[in-house]
């Protein structure tokens, strides 16, 4: 018997032991239902979402926002005849999962009610060749028994143009062939293709190695190719975890997040998309179903701060190229909120009704209309983004004056615009109004345009922008705060709130003490705080009332209360955040507030991004641990 059935944690020749932090949970598969509890492998340039049961259920081929070859996560995944692919151990009773420590690479630990068990091990190659980053269209997925005799079958059903139809299937001595309209794919095997054709129930008696990937002949044995990779990823991200600038205290939490933040990058252009998934809806049955497989602007300034403070400076550089070129290619008009991974700038919706939904809770949605939202915070995220790129000495390609005359043309765009009504950067569909919050991002604008020009030695530029950013600070500290509420609100001259409020310090539009933030920290804390979780805000919108709470809104609202010098309240809300990570510590967009549940799109960068920005901004430092 093997030695490894006896110890769950024992690991494969050559994997890094285990952390008590990673140490895996053991699930009950009888009480399996499709959840978030989901695993992400990746190479930056696809991804793959796996379920405790070591299913398949989600991966864009041949990147991020391509056709979901496996999408049984939004087919109503427990009943899907397609779209996943699955090693089904007969008898199976409960699994293991975990990460290999500080890598991308995930094993899976089933086992049967004959005491035996099989251990999957899953991940898609990234290594360096030939001075570049090898990081193919492929999926490896390696299986060895741990014990008795375990009986699997193999079902890998991919399906094609989203749910319509499957492709056709060819074989060859050693691999089968699944033919699609705009690509072919490869499975590459040393188990006999017809186990797989015919989804044969067989003994696992040794290790086999499954290689999903394009349409070429390997050029040595695939339990060979799939060793090398495996060995040659897993040390890939182990040592990029080894740069990482790391707090002295959570330090599994963010090398988690950082690990995925790097998967959610597609490297070829530096995008960094929103989530993996689409149309995993904010709450049940609410119709918030949206594809987020694109790159929002809003979110660069986080990302690259959050990447910034942890020393990932090639993925920071990586997402400064793609806003460059963005701003290049910008000319007239309103800038759109967000932008497609290869920067396309049309991303219009459809509803695939091929595809059942998340728990059958339609609909699937391709595109995302607010892409001709008008969105005035945009301005300033690009250039609270792009200042890095005049400060940072670290950069290959630092800012100019030539880009930042192009900036100022974003500036000017803000200056003209900051007053206006807009969408907000919560995506209104049916109504406008002038928000506080997009008129704040159009101060930062301004303002560090200033502070970029000063810099720059133009100091006749830098005037100019100071006097901009002065105007506005004043018109939103007139019309954004209101004197019965003891508050700033979320539109000018208005009556509710919402969390972005928060951002004030952040955005150094206010100190942390000043008496009228801490009264909007407290107006929040009223209305949106629901146990320990915060939700955007409370009034009704275009769907009704939010049901669920908005993870990164949770995080802002702990710093917030670390920056007023309530460090032992914040800490406490930051590891109850902590606990309701996934199994895996994977956050989605949204929570349930009561149940702990996850919702929304996942892995959701906004989310990872704000556990690390906490978890850097709480920790004790090194100095003071020792």
């Amino acid at each position: 018997m093997d030695s490894t059935a006896s110890d769950p944690t024992a690991r494969p020749v050559g994997a890094p032991d285990l952390t008590p932090a990673e140490r895996p949970v053991r699930t009950d598969l009888a009480q399996t239902a499709s959840d978030l509890n989901l695993a992400v492998i990746g190479n930056c340039a696809h991804a793959a979402l796996i379920d405790r049961r070591a299913r398949i259920v989600w991966s864009c081929l041949p990147r991020f926002d391509g056709d979901p070859v496996f999408c049984s996560l939004v087919d109503n995944d427990d009943h899907a005849e397609r779209g996943f692919w699955d090693i089904v151990l007969d008898g199976q009773t409960n699994s293991e999962q975990v990460y290999w420590r500080n890598s991308a690479v995930l094993e899976t630990r089933l086992y049967d009610d004959r005491g035996g068990g099989i251990a999957i091990v899953d991940f898609a190659p990234r290594f360096k060749q030939y001075d570049r980053t090898f990081r193919p269209t492929t999926l490896v997925r390696r299986v060895r028994p741990l014990g008795g005799a375990p009986r699997i079958r193999i079902r890998l059903r991919p399906a094609c143009d989203y749910g319509r139809a499957r492709p056709e299937v060819t074989r060859g001595s050693n691999h089968v062939r699944f033919v699609m309209p705009d690509m072919t794919l490869r499975l590459t095997t040393d188990v006999p293709p017809t186990y797989v054709l015919d989804e044969t129930p067989h003994i696992l008696e040794r290790e086999i190695t499954l290689l999903l990937g394009p349409d070429e002949s390997l050029t040595q044995a695939v339990g060979d190719t799939g060793r090398d990779f495996l060995e040659m990823t897993d040390n890939y991200w182990r040592e990029w975890v080894r740069f990482l600038s790391l707090p002295f205290e959570w330090q599994d939490a963010v090398i988690r997040a950082a690990i995925t933040l790097k998967l959610c990058s597609f490297e070829e252009t530096g995008a960094v998309v929103a989530a993996l998934t689409t149309s995993i809806p904010e709450a049940p049955d609410s119709g918030r179903n949206w594809d987020y497989r694109y790159c929002w602007l809003r979110d660069s300034y986080f990302v690259v701060h959050a990447l910034n403070r942890l020393g990932v400076t090639r993925t920071m550089e990586g997402y400064l190229s793609y806003i460059t070129n963005i701003v290049t290619g910008h000319e007239t008009g309103p800038l759109q909120p967000l932008f497609g991974i290869v920067l396309q700038r049309r991303l219009d919706e459809r509803q695939e009704l091929d595809l059942a939904g998340y728990r059958g809770m339609g609909p699937v949605r391709v595109g995302n209309h607010a892409y001709i939202q008008t969105q005035n915070d945009g301005y300033g995220a690009v250039i609270l983004a792009a200042a890095q790129a005049f400060f940072d000495k670290r950069l290959a390609r630092p800012g100019d004056t030539a880009f930042y005359r192009r900036l100022e043309a974003l500036g000017a765009q803000a200056v003209e615009l900051w007053n206006t009504p807009d969408a907000g950067l919560w995506e209104l569909r049916t109504r406008e109004a002038v928000h506080t919050f997009s008129a704040l991002m159009c101060w930062a604008a301004c303002d560090r345009l200033a502070r970029i020009g000063a810099h720059l030695g133009l100091d006749d530029r830098a005037a100019y922008w100071h006097g901009q950013a002065t105007a506005i600070r004043e018109a939103i500290l007139t019309h954004g705060w209101s004197d019965a509420q003891n508050s700033f609100t979320s539109t000018f001259d208005g009556e509710e709130i919402d969390a972005s409020l928060l951002l004030m310090p952040e955005l150094g539009f206010l100190e942390p003490r000043d008496p009228r933030f801490l009264g909007t920290l407290d107006h929040v804390e009223r209305r949106l705080r629901q146990g320990s979780t915060v939700y955007r805000y409370a009034a009704p919108d275009d769907f009704g009332a939010p049901e669920t709470s908005f993870n990164v809104c949770t995080f802002w609202y702990i710093d917030a209360l670390a920056e007023v010098g309530r460090v032992d309240e914040a800490r406490q809300l930051f590891c109850e955040m902590l606990a309701k990570r996934n199994h895996l510590g994977l956050l989605s967009e949204d929570i349930d507030s009561e149940t702990g549940e996850l919702w929304g799109n996942f892995p959701q960068t906004y989310s990872m991004v704000g556990l690390i920005n906490s978890a850097l901004r709480l920790s004790i430092s090194w100095e003071e641990a020792f």
